[in-house]
């Protein structure tokens, strides 16, 4: 132990060991996905802050939703894109925890915004009275604030714990980003406190909210089979499946990640699980939430023709 390093200055990105011409069309694949996803959320974002009909709680947290999938895949898809073409696929040390910090903190805070619009659904749905009252701005904005700021106040305790480890050995993570069970095989201590950190906070952020989600949703479906409305149960069925398809793709594929037995998930599945929360959800997300919606598609016509001459 006497020749290891405490701290190291950088490592290296295996990332996805194909050959040469598998990797260019990779990354041709994985940057028409990026751009989709820049461009299908950047226009939610635009269209939600532009248009007055859009400034309800619903497409308030729908906004927060766009920024964190942007943030995502933007913290992840460059780097892996960039490693994709060159063959020194290295990241210095610091980058790398700020790559785990970041993409730990817009993990968490999609799993509370994703707890908080199945809460604004069912209130919508079966409580349409007291809708207004129940998720008034202030208690939208103090939602907002409180999923932002545990969720980077959690991902900051994981990064302390990281530091505090000693790093030995090859310098070599075999992930095409430092996520941060990878960054923990590069310690040479022991890791345990890490380890029992990650799962508790799995329970406490993928299992309770996943849990919540699902009440909020059973609930509701007891709500639609009541309306006598054929059109309004078709709205609402519509309106939550759309939901219940973006938690299913996130939720499983990250207890699948995190909390399933390292057996049954060799390395090369972990990088493609990571796929999906990655760049996949993002892209997707714009497509199942917003694109659906008559009003983003009503917003959207009136964005294209309001600059029209007459």
């Amino acid at each position: 132990m006497g020749s290891n390093q405490t701290w190291i200055s950088e490592v290296t990105l295996l990332g996805f060991q194909v050959d040469s011409a598998l990797e260019h069309f990779l990354f041709g694949l994985f940057s028409l996905f990026y751009a989709f996803t820049m461009l299908g959320n950047g226009t939610i974002l635009g269209l939600i802050f532009m248009d007055p009909r859009l400034h309800t709680p619903m497409y308030f947290f729908l906004s927060h939703l766009s920024v964190i999938d942007m943030s995502y895949a933007s913290n992840n898809v460059p780097k892996m894109l960039a490693n994709l073409l060159i063959l020194k696929r290295t990241i210095f040390f610091i980058p790398c925890i700020m790559q785990t910090f970041l993409y730990l903190a817009f993990a968490h805070t999609e799993c509370l915004i994703l707890v908080v619009m199945s809460y604004d659904r069912y209130v919508a749905i079966c409580h349409p009275l007291h809708y207004t009252v129940i998720m008034s701005w202030r208690v939208c904005i103090l939602l907002a604030i409180t999923s932002w700021a545990f969720s980077f106040l959690l991902a900051l305790v994981h990064v302390v714990l990281l530091l505090r480890l000693p790093f030995c050995g090859p310098h070599v993570i075999n992930h095409f980003f430092c996520e941060v069970l990878s960054v923990l095989k590069l310690a040479c201590a022991d890791t345990w406190l890490n380890q029992v950190v990650i799962f508790a906070a799995c329970v406490f952020i993928l299992v309770g909210p996943l849990c919540l989600v699902l009440l909020s949703y059973t609930r509701i479906l007891f709500a639609i089979l009541r309306i006598q409305s054929g059109q309004g149960r078709r709205k609402a069925f519509s309106t939550c499946s759309s939901h219940l398809c973006v938690v299913g793709l996130f939720f499983g594929s990250a207890i699948i990640m995190y909390m399933a037995p390292k057996s049954s998930h060799p390395e090369e599945q972990q990088k493609v699980l990571s796929l999906f929360y990655s760049l996949f959800n993002p892209m997707l997300n714009p497509l199942i939430y917003s694109l659906r919606s008559t009003e983003v598609k009503g917003a959207l016509r009136r964005a294209l023709c309001k600059e029209r001459p007459r």
